[in-house]
């Protein structure tokens, strides 16, 4: 059971760092987020409450399928960045159009004319070429294929006994 604990802490790090990455751009230097990018956030908050709870649990075939259900939510996190980084090196076109959000307790008028344009084709920052939407389509990818090899080795572990 120690892989399927490795990979649970794996499931729950992984997630809790990109989302605090972006939750730090965002509040920390202004990198607001457009639509897309929220799209990818909430497949990472669910992979951390599913790794949490199969931590939680220590054991059994519901932690292992937690971690397997965490590592699909890092999954499509990571699909959707690299939708997201598609659109950005404008590969294709996106599925939306960009939109911020808008407080509900003010002056909606004063609300729209402060708020920051966020466009969903423009990458507002890049390391080496690469888009934080890029960044987090390979670091999710590949830590959930990790992931899903260690629940697979596991396994193995498990039936040879």
């Amino acid at each position: 059971m120690a892989s399927v604990r490795n990979a649970g802490w794996l499931a729950l790090l992984l997630p809790a760092a990109l989302l605090g990455g972006a939750l730090i751009g965002q509040y920390g230097f202004g990198l607001y987020p457009c639509e897309m990018c929220m799209w990818q956030r909430w497949p990472h908050l669910a992979a951390i409450i599913l790794a949490f709870l199969a931590l939680i649990m220590r054991s059994g075939p519901v932690s292992r399928l937690l971690v397997l259900a965490a590592a699909i939510a890092i999954m499509v996190s990571g699909l959707i960045g690299g939708f997201h980084a598609g659109v950005e090196y404008g590969w294709w076109e996106g599925l939306t159009s960009c939109a911020t959000n808008i407080p509900a307790d003010g002056n909606m008028l004063d609300s729209i004319m402060n708020a920051p344009l966020v466009r969903c084709d423009v990458a507002p920052w890049s390391l080496f070429g690469i888009s934080l939407a890029g960044y987090n389509f390979l670091l999710s990818v590949s830590g959930a294929i990790l992931i899903l090899v260690m629940l697979a080795g596991q396994r193995k572990d498990a039936d040879h006994v």
